[in-house]
């Protein structure tokens, strides 16, 4: 950030602003203070008949890799509005019956990910526009050396593990670096 998004100014600083913890950009012509907060993204894990909706990803970050329908939540949305358009977007797929899955905080990338479960409507499903590939795959064909993200190999581990007990629960939990460049996954 170079300017004042409020008044133009380039007299910017990092500082704690009163009454704050942590710092922040403040404009030291006006006061405005501005806030960097984690993004948040949405997803979905669709089932039809036993098998679920993957994608290829045709842009990066891991491109060529698999994921389940997820992106970054947009302004003027709820989460699982989020999750259902990105599903919509990646793979022409709609679910009239989401409910909250996997809930994980990736601190290290300031992201938090929200993803849902539901059946796939009518197990229709296209490639979309950010997407080489969309199908539909068993537990046992799920290519999991090729999946793109941690928390989506988790989401999934944690949805096969559900399915198998027939009790889906809520999951939460952290993934983060452990000092170094392994990830660590601590879950609730």
């Amino acid at each position: 950030m170079k300017f004042c998004s409020h008044c133009g100014s380039s007299d910017l600083n990092t500082k704690i602003p009163p009454g704050d913890t942590a710092p922040r950009r403040v404009c030291a012509s006006c006061g405005a203070v501005f806030y960097e907060n984690p993004k948040i993204v949405a997803g979905c894990i669709l089932e039809w008949r036993d098998k679920i909706l993957l994608c290829k990803r045709a842009i990066e970050p891991r491109i060529g890799l698999w994921t389940v329908p997820a992106g970054f939540m947009e302004n003027g949305e709820s989460v699982i509005e989020a999750a259902a358009r990105e599903a919509w977007e990646e793979a022409g797929a709609k679910s009239g019956d989401l409910s909250l899955h996997t809930i994980y905080n990736l601190k290290h990338l300031d992201q938090v990910y929200i993803i849902y479960r539901g059946s796939l409507d009518g197990g229709r499903f296209r490639p979309g526009h950010e997407t080489l590939e969309a199908g539909l795959c068993g537990e046992a064909d799920i290519p999991w050396d090729s999946i793109a993200f941690t928390v989506v190999r988790e989401a999934l581990e944690l949805y096969f593990a559900d399915r198998s007990r027939r009790r889906f629960t809520l999951h939460e939990g952290d993934i983060d670096r452990d000092g170094g460049e392994q990830l660590r996954i601590v879950r609730y």
